[in-house]
């Protein structure tokens, strides 16, 4: 694997980490695709750091597990501001 992959990998890892940032919002800062994000956390980094990997998994899961709830929200902001 090229060494930029790897460091942009434990970059994003990082950042989601000590953000509980989502996937969207970690590419967004990166400037890379939400597929590039998902591509690093799960298959990329448990080859460079186990342990890193197992804690940006669980952000990961977490993140799935609430966006019906952020997506819920989302609609009734949108449908309070149309009134």
């Amino acid at each position: 694997m090229r060494e930029y992959i790897e460091e942009r990998a434990l970059a994003i890892a990082e950042y989601m980490i000590e953000h509980r940032a989502t996937v969207r919002l970690t590419a967004q800062k990166f400037g890379v695709s939400k597929s590039t994000v998902h591509k690093d956390i799960v298959e990329r980094l448990p080859q460079i750091n186990r342990m890193l990997a197992k804690c940006a998994r669980e952000v990961l899961d977490i993140n799935k597990s609430e966006r019906h709830i952020r997506g819920g929200l989302a609609t009734k902001e949108k449908y309070l501001h149309q009134k």
